[in-house]
């Protein structure tokens, strides 16, 4: 059973990758914590994503996630509506590398920055360590370490 939610949760953020339009609806929270310890959260656009394995984003290189991510590896990306809610904790990377930011680049994200290859922008690579998934509809739960 526990494994039916995970790929029903892996399913469902990897579908979050396709979304192009306006809305919240293809955005994920980050949580980091900030340069005092205390936890920030931001909505954040998912650019690629291996199921609940690992999730990536494009931000600016000088953005307070970056600067954040320098002092703390440690993370949370949250997805959450009233049909469900899925919980992943992990550390998170930053990826400067321009054939990492090609492949995950989408059209939708020149609005920001003109071209994969733009070093004003870097990859940021989450990597779950434990999961917390409800869906609601059946009351379904699954939680556990990768």
């Amino acid at each position: 059973m526990e494994q039916k939610i995970i790929t029903r949760a892996s399913e469902l953020i990897n579908s979050k990758t396709d979304y192009i339009g306006d809305g919240m609806e293809g955005y994920v929270v980050l949580s980091l914590l900030d340069e005092c310890g205390y936890p920030t959260s931001a909505a954040i656009t998912i650019s690629k994503a291996d199921g609940i394995k690992w999730v990536s984003f494009l931000t600016g290189i000088n953005s307070n996630k970056v600067r954040r991510i320098n002092k703390s590896n440690k993370a949370c990306v949250c997805l959450a509506t009233s049909e469900y809610n899925i919980t992943l904790v992990g550390t998170i990377e930053v990826i400067t590398d321009p054939m990492v930011k090609e492949g995950l680049w989408q059209d939708t994200f020149s609005k920001y920055y003109g071209h994969p290859e733009d070093p004003a922008q870097c990859a940021l690579r989450f990597r779950t360590q434990r999961y917390s998934i409800f869906f609601a509809n059946d009351g379904s739960i699954a939680v556990g370490d990768l």
